[in-house]
C-alpha cells in the first residue's frame, strides 16, 4: 500500500490577524505517494490556499499539514521547498536567465556536478516536448505562452522532487494550447511518477488529469471521489460544475 506523502491534519487558516475570517477549515486529507489530485472549486474557494500551506507559502492557524510524515513546520523552509516542485499559471520564469538556467537554478542551489546538472537539464526538457538544444540559450520573452509554461514545468521537475504542486498551470492558455500542455502533463505524470497536487477550476481538466478529485466550497472539502465517481455525486456544488461542464454520468471528459 503506498505511503502518505501529504496529510492535512484538520486545517484553518485565517484571513489575518485582523480579520479572523476563515479561509480554509477543518480540513484533512491524505495523499498518498504517486497519486495525482486535484483540487476543485470556484474562486475563493480556499483552494490555493490549501496548496500553498504544504510549501510555507501560506501560514495555517490550526490542526497540522505533513509532508512524508513530518509537520511541515519542523522542515527546514529551504529544505522542504527545494523537495517540492511548483508551477503557476505565469510561470515565473527569471527574465534576465536563459531557460537552461531557469531550468536548472535549483540544481544550481544544491551544487550538483556540471554535468549532472548538464544531462538533467536534457531529460527533463525531453519529459516537456521540447529540444534541450533549441531552447538552451533562449530568454523568456523569446518563447510563446505555451513554451514557457512547458519550461516552467520542466523547472518544478529538475531537482527530482519528490512532490509536484501546481496552481492552475494551464489557466491563461488558449484552448488549443491548453489541450496541447494538457496532453504532454498527462505523458509526464505517467514517465514521473510524483505525487502531484492540480489546482483548478476547470472539472474537465480535472477529470482527464487527476486520480481523485477534491471539491472545495467556502474553504472546507464538500466531496472527494475517484474521476470515475465524481458525476455520480450527489452533492449541489458538484451539481453546478457538473451543469456547468455540460457533463452527465456516464459521459467521458
Amino acid at each position: 500500500m503506498p505511503k502518505t506523502m501529504i496529510e492535512f491534519q484538520d486545517v484553518g487558516c485565517v484571513l489575518n490577524a485582523k480579520n479572523p475570517q476563515a479561509i480554509l477549515s477543518g480540513i484533512s486529507l491524505e495523499i498518498a505517494d504517486g497519486q495525482v489530485v486535484a483540487l476543485l472549486g470556484r474562486s475563493g474557494s480556499g483552494k490555493t490556499t490549501m496548496l500553498k500551506t504544504v510549501n510555507r507559502l501560506r501560514a495555517f492557524t490550526s490542526g497540522d499539514v505533513l509532508v512524508d510524515g513530518r509537520s511541515v513546520n519542523t522542515w527546514d523552509v529551504i529544505k522542504l521547498r527545494r523537495r517540492i516542485g511548483y508551477v503557476i499559471q505565469e510561470t515565473g520564469l527569471f527574465p534576465h536567465l536563459t531557460v537552461e538556467e531557469n531550468v536548472c537554478v535549483v540544481p544550481h542551489l544544491e551544487r550538483w556536478p556540471a554535468e549532472r546538472t548538464r544531462s538533467r537539464f536534457r531529460e527533463v526538457m525531453d519529459l516537456v516536448g521540447l529540444h534541450a538544444d533549441d531552447y538552451a540559450r533562449r530568454y523568456p520573452r523569446e518563447l510563446s505562452g505555451g513554451q514557457r509554461q512547458r519550461v516552467g514545468v520542466a523547472r518544478a521537475l529538475a531537482a527530482d522532487p519528490a512532490i509536484l504542486l501546481m496552481d492552475e498551470p494551464f489557466g491563461a492558455l488558449d484552448p488549443i494550447t491548453r489541450a496541447d500542455l494538457q496532453q504532454a502533463f498527462l505523458n509526464t505524470a505517467r514517465r514521473v511518477a510524483k505525487t502531484i497536487v492540480l489546482v483548478t477550476h476547470d472539472l474537465r481538466e480535472a477529470l482527464l488529469l487527476a486520480s481523485r478529485i477534491v471539491l472545495l466550497d467556502a474553504g472546507r472539502i464538500v466531496a472527494s471521489a475517484s474521476s470515475n465517481e465524481f458525476l455520480k455525486l450527489d452533492h449541489p456544488t458538484a451539481h453546478q460544475f457538473i451543469a456547468a461542464s455540460e457533463l452527465r454520468t456516464g459521459t467521458a471528459a
